[in-house]
């Protein structure tokens, strides 16, 4: 792919940020201009996450200008702010593979760069990472290296973000953690934390004052570093009754800096300047605008969070003609979750941050009060949805596959342990294509298996959602899984009778004499057309069966499998350790049956990031690659 002549005449210059640092500081907001430009117009063209990125233009230059990058360490949090961060460390030429198969990655990371200093992808990391590069970097007696953690409003109510917080305050270092405040995460931002950031007052005149105040007395030999510590503590305790409010990042000894506009660049590097080496702990509170510099995400930061191709001129956005098109399985899940909440007062909705991306929002929409959006705190939204079960309600909670990883001790613990009724949705399961690692959700089924009283279910197509969500909430069920992918289904007409599927049942699709293909969800839709083609090419005669139930398994389905078949092949759009193929090679070596047992899933490595379609070609599951391996 050609990219189109430049004209960006300061940005062409920078190739890494020394180039950058040797502008004058007068220059920096025409970059920050140039930067927005070139935002705009790479993502216009070749999708991904926009908004944020375009909120910390001014923060990703501030931070290259003053800091000594990639010696000093900035560690991203999630990294959908960080496109500004790739172009201007050596990746601006290379920014129109963004996503791409063979391209530069969805979010920061030190295969790539040595200026990505973490894996970023899943929120509220950051500061846990920073924390301990800070320390390393003390303990290794480079005391002029400053590592810096940038995290979002949203991801400060992440529960890794506060253990990261406590044991910063406790801990010898110097640790420098921005905070950008937009007030969103993918949704708006919700919780307690969310309105007390907006609610601080402390003033940029206070904060220099006492940082120039400080310096002096030390310099006098007044103060020392254990007289500092209690300074500090008393006067966070007059500014606190001052305030009529207690800061709590000074309440745990970490020094509090802000707020400030987070859009003004040169004042922005003057306070990094003033403040980075300042000893102890600090935070320095931004507020910037989602979206800054581009009216619509502006005015609608939600849906520009990662908006698909728009025209950079007006904003206006395009969207594919769906008409005729099977429907999203998200949108299935959301519609039937209203009309079981109609059916089932007990019913009621619970999701981290994620309503419009599951669709939960169309229960919101009908019925707000029963609908909580706990914000990006996975674990939370498990546990939560274990005590509204053990209150009895019938909680639907739904979290992407790769974010529900997060919680595995929370299912195991407060919701498996006691066999409550909680039905765990897993959206975005599989491949899900340009996100790339971080968000795959392949692990579910394997992770998933070993624990006792869960019921694990994968539909292949619209109808079977619908009645597995219909069987999940009847009564005596327990703890329930159901996981489908991103994308569409395969169904147009896709509403059907909401009616029970026996808990541990699957089904035989098609009967053949040569071998058996197991499958589980929607891949098994891929796999029929590959069984048809296997037939017509090899002249093969090839049984397919849909198990439906990882767990628990239709075992008289099993014990026709082995009893008539030598040859059986499993296929699923999961790892391939650990998971159904497993589980089928365990029963038939544990009830005796001498079969040969193909597995095909994803491969033991991490896939990297591309469209849906060239990653299941790359890992064998593309309907070409299962012909091949039918035999």
């Amino acid at each position: 792919m050609e990219t189109e002549p430049s004209t960006y005449h300061l940005l062409d210059t920078i190739d890494c940020p020394d180039d950058l640092r040797h502008l004058p500081v007068d220059q920096l907001p025409e970059v920050c201009r140039e930067l927005r430009e070139r935002i705009i117009k790479e993502v216009s063209a070749n999708p991904g996450h926009f908004a944020a990125s375009m909120g910390t233009v001014e923060l990703t230059v501030a931070l290259h200008y003053v800091l000594n990058t990639p010696y000093d360490r900035i560690v991203w949090d999630v990294g959908h702010q960080a496109y500004g961060h790739k172009i201007l460390t050596g990746r601006r030429d290379a920014f129109h593979t963004n996503r791409q198969l063979g391209g530069i990655r969805p979010f920061p990371s030190p295969e790539e760069s040595e200026y990505d200093t973490f894996v970023c992808g899943h929120a509220s990391n950051s500061i846990s990472a920073a924390l301990g590069m800070a320390v390393a970097a003390a303990r290794k007696g480079e005391t002029d290296r400053h590592i810096v953690a940038v995290i979002g409003d949203g991801s400060m109510s992440g529960g890794l973000a506060f253990e990261g917080l406590n044991n910063a305050s406790s801990t010898p270092n110097n640790l420098l953690i921005i905070l950008n405040d937009n007030d969103m995460a993918i949704d708006r931002s919700v919780g307690g934390m969310k309105q007390y950031l907006f609610n601080l007052t402390t003033t940029n005149r206070y904060n220099q004052l006492r940082f120039k105040a400080s310096r002096l007395l030390f310099r006098m030999g007044i103060l020392n570093e254990e007289r500092r510590k209690a300074l500090i503590r008393f006067a966070n305790s007059l500014k606190s009754i001052a305030a009529r409010q207690q800061n709590i990042f000074e309440g745990m000894n970490i020094r509090y800096f802000g707020p400030i506009d987070g859009h003004n660049v040169k004042n922005l590097a003057r306070v990094l300047r003033d403040i980075k080496d300042l000893k102890g702990p600090k935070i320095l509170h931004l507020h910037t605008v989602k979206g800054k510099g581009f009216a619509p995400a502006e005015k609608d930061p939600g849906t520009w969070h990662a908006p698909g191709r728009f025209n950079p001129e007006t904003g206006e956005r395009y969207v594919a003609d769906d008409t005729g098109l099977p429907p999203l399985f998200q949108d299935v899940f959301g519609e039937t979750l209203v009309e079981l909440a109609q059916m089932n007062p007990r019913i009621v909705g619970v999701t981290p941050a994620m309503l419009m991306g599951c669709s939960m929002n169309k229960l919101k929409d009908v019925m707000p009060d029963r609908t909580f959006d706990v914000g990006i705190a996975e674990g939370h939204a498990v546990t939560f949805s274990g005590g509204l079960a053990k209150e009895g309600l019938q909680p639907f909670c739904n979290i992407y596959s790769t974010f529900m990883q997060r919680a595995y001790d929370n299912v195991i613990h407060d919701v498996a342990l006691l066999r409550l009724p909680v039905v765990l949705c897993l959206d975005r399961a599989g491949l899900v294509g340009e996100d790339g690692p971080t968000h795959h959700g392949v692990f579910d089924l394997a992770y998933f298996r070993p624990i006792p009283n869960l019921s694990i279910a994968s539909p292949m197509d619209e109808h079977e959602l619908r009645r597995l969500m219909y069987t999940a909430q009847l009564p005596d069920r327990g703890p329930f899984v159901i996981r489908y992918p991103r994308g569409r289904g395969v169904l147009t007409n896709w509403r059907c009778p909401l009616e029970e599927i026996p808990v541990g049942t699957g089904r035989r699709l098609k009967d053949g004499t040569d071998l058996a293909v197991l499958t589980i969800g929607p891949i098994g839709n891929t796999v029929s057309r590959a069984i048809r083609r296997a037939e017509q090419e090899k002249g093969l005669s090839i049984a397919h069966y849909d198990l439906r139930f990882l767990k628990p398994l239709d075992e008289k389905l099993l014990y026709e499998v082995g009893q008539r078949f030598t040859r059986i092949v499993t296929v699923e759009d999961g790892v391939r350790i650990g998971g159904m193929g497993t589980a089928v090679l365990e029963f038939m070596a544990d009830h005796g049956y001498a079969v040969r047992v193909k597995r095909i899933g994803i491969p033991d490595r991490f896939v990297e990031h591309g469209n849906v379609q060239e990653l299941y070609k790359l890992c064998g599951l593309s309907e070409d690659e299962i012909v091949k391996q039918l035999e």
